[in-house]
C-alpha cells in the first residue's frame, strides 16, 4: 500500500497534490471506502454526529468530501459477522480507504478482528489516514494517547510503518499537544517519531518516507 497519514486530513494544496500523485489519477475518477470506526472509541467524536459528519462528507477536515467519483463505507465493527467474499472484493477494488481519527488502540482492535489489518499490506490501494486513522499504523502510539485499552493492555498498533506520530501539534483546542508534551512522548518511544500538525503529512511509499507540509512537523530520533 502507499500510506498518506494525515494529522487533520487533505488540508491545504501540498497534502492534496501528494493524494493526488499517490493515487495516479484525478479524485473525480477514483473511488474511495470512509472507515469511520475509530471515532466510536472516542468520546469526543462518536459514535452520534460527528460519526455522521465524516460518512455524509460534512466534516470540518476534507476527507470524504474531495469530490470522489463514489464513496462507500467499510465499518470494521460489522465485519466479522459477514462473509469475506461480501467485503474483501470491494476492497481490493477501490482506489483509496479514507479512515477516520478517534481512538487508535480500538481501531487497531477492529482492524485485527475484522482481518483488514492481515489484507492491507496486499492492497494497491491509497491509505489515507486522519490523526488516530494515521497513528494506527505505526508499532505503538504511546502512553500519552492511550485512552480506550484492549484487553491485553499495552499500546502496540500495527507496525506497518517503521514510526509513531504525534498529531495535531499546537492544535487551538488541544493545549496538551504541545512541542514539549511530544518531546516527552518521543522520549518515551522505542524508535523514531514525528510531530505534526494539521497542515502535515507523511507520505510513505515502498517504504520511502517523505514529510508533506504547510506547517510546522519535528522528527525525534532514538
Amino acid at each position: 500500500m502507499k500510506f498518506l497519514l494525515t494529522s487533520g486530513g487533505i488540508n491545504n494544496k501540498s497534502i492534496h497534490e501528494a493524494l493526488v500523485g499517490m493515487l495516479g489519477k484525478p479524485i473525480a475518477d477514483s473511488n474511495a471506502l470512509c472507515i469511520p470506526t475509530a471515532m466510536y472509541g472516542h468520546p469526543w467524536v462518536g459514535p452520534g454526529v460527528k460519526a455522521w459528519e465524516f460518512i455524509s462528507g460534512k466534516e470540518e477536515n476534507p476527507m470524504v468530501n474531495l469530490g470522489w467519483k463514489s464513496v462507500g463505507v467499510l465499518e470494521l465493527t460489522a465485519l466479522p459477522s459477514i462473509s469475506e467474499d461480501r467485503w474483501v472484493p470491494l476492497v481490493r477494488e477501490t482506489d483509496v480507504l479514507l479512515v477516520a481519527g478517534g481512538d487508535a488502540l480500538y481501531l487497531c482492535h477492529w482492524m485485527r478482528q475484522s482481518g483488514l489489518a492481515d489484507l492491507l499490506p496486499s492492497l494497491q490501494a491509497v491509505y489515507v489516514g486522519m490523526s488516530a486513522g494515521s497513528m494506527v499504523m505505526a508499532p505503538n502510539i504511546g502512553e500519552f494517547f492511550v485512552g480506550w485499552t484492549p484487553s491485553n493492555g499495552g499500546d502496540e498498533a500495527l507496525g506497518l510503518v517503521d514510526f509513531a506520530m504525534f498529531p495535531h501539534l499546537d492544535h487551538e483546542m488541544l493545549p496538551h499537544n504541545t512541542m514539549a508534551s511530544a518531546e516527552s512522548w518521543a522520549a518515551r518511544m522505542q524508535g523514531p517519531g514525528y510531530a505534526i500538525d494539521d497542515q502535515t503529512a507523511i507520505k510513505v511509499i515502498d517504504g520511502a518516507v517523505e514529510v508533506v507540509s504547510e506547517g510546522h512537523w519535528k522528527l525525534f530520533s532514538p
